[in-house]
């Protein structure tokens, strides 16, 4: 049998502490495990490929999509997503969010990591039949739980008293990872220490930059900005806390929630429709919030009641065992063969051509 061959186009790890780049990472290593049917490729510059798969939309890789491939367009956000991220001049910033849409309508197919992105994207212009759900997954040989005398290390490297209540916080410093209401909640709780894996991805141009970075110079004494950690060390920052806490006012898939379940730590969320379907808000597993005040009740609750706690802990393993590696794995085999079913017949493929010359 013919293996189909793709080409992984992206910049996703060229910008440190973004999710998408943990996504990419883990995908392209899962679909390369399918090695008996498919043949991999990253930002090839040859052109004989059955699919082209753009995980992220520069200008480079939106320029290569055409009628000899497959094109398939990774959404990891839509353009309104921008809003509370990215901080620029008006007509600048409509003009880039105007390039997304072309990017995205620009290719066959879409691959969403939540399902709630399905009908924005149809609004937009694309077909639904063209539109997939495939969530992201986190290998568990990369994040799970350590020994306890693993976590007391790390707490000694961060000069953090192992009997405190760590509560940490997650992904880049921006106005939409809501920063302002997690230091808030820190101010109200100096018994506990609140601990922010993350930094300014994007520099200067991060939506409230100027007040985000005044708060990370001169931080509450219980509040620890520890930066952009290398995705290879966030396994034991997660272990090294109490709790998961990511008040976001508008998210997308969180990698770093998929991640921080392995280590079997509670999560505590704004109560955001994205997240009810993706992590199962039907059978409670995870705590959640609307404001400071609800964030705070949580918090002391979480941290002063066994069983409560221990509530959340089997949440999160629920969590984690659905977006399991294997169950991912297949559903990739299967997309892939599917969409070259559907579009081979309609595309003019160089590898269909070399096929028949060789009748």
């Amino acid at each position: 049998m013919k293996k189909i061959r793709i080409n992984m186009l992206s910049q996703a790890t060229s910008v440190d502490g973004q999710g998408v780049g943990s996504a990419y990472i883990e995908q392209v290593a899962l679909v390369k495990e399918n090695d008996d049917i498919f043949e991999v490729e990253i930002n090839s510059k040859k052109s004989n490929f059955d699919i082209y798969h753009m995980h992220t939309f520069n200008p480079q890789y939106v320029m290569r999509l055409n009628k000899r491939h497959i094109n398939v367009t990774y959404v990891h956000c839509l353009p309104e997503t921008f809003d509370g991220s990215l901080k620029m001049p008006k007509p600048i910033f409509w003009a880039f969010k105007k390039y997304v849409k072309h990017a995205y309508k620009k290719a066959d197919e879409a691959v969403v990591v939540n399902p709630i992105f399905i009908e924005p994207l149809v609004k937009l212009g694309l077909k639904r039949e063209n539109i997939t759900y495939i969530p992201n997954f986190v290998d568990h040989e990369k994040f799970h739980e350590l020994p306890l005398e693993e976590r007391n290390a790390l707490r000694d490297k961060y000069g953090i008293p192992h009997d405190k209540f760590v509560v940490m916080g997650c992904g880049q410093v921006q106005t939409r990872k809501g920063v302002k209401d997690y230091v808030e909640c820190a101010k109200r709780n100096p018994d506990k220490v609140f601990v922010w894996a993350g930094g300014f991805s994007f520099g200067a141009i991060t939506d409230g930059y100027k007040e985000l970075k005044a708060i990370m110079d001169n931080p509450p004494e219980n509040v620890k900005f520890i930066g952009i950690i290398p995705r290879v060390e966030m396994n034991g920052i997660f272990n090294m806390c109490d709790l998961l806490f990511m008040p976001s006012f508008d998210e997308l898939f969180p990698m770093s929630i998929l991640e921080a379940v392995n280590s079997r730590k509670p999560v505590l969320l704004r109560n955001l429709e994205l997240y009810e379907d993706i992590l199962f808000n039907d059978k409670d597993t995870y705590a959640k919030a609307p404001d400071v005040d609800g964030f705070c009740e949580q918090i002391n609750k979480l941290a002063t009641d066994k069983k409560y706690y221990e509530h959340y802990q089997e949440g999160s393993k629920y969590i984690s065992d659905f977006y399991s590696k294997e169950h991912v794995k297949n559903l990739w085999r299967e997309y892939y063969q599917r969409i070259y079913n559907k579009w081979a017949p309609l595309k003019k493929l160089k590898t269909n051509k070399k096929a028949k010359k060789t009748k």
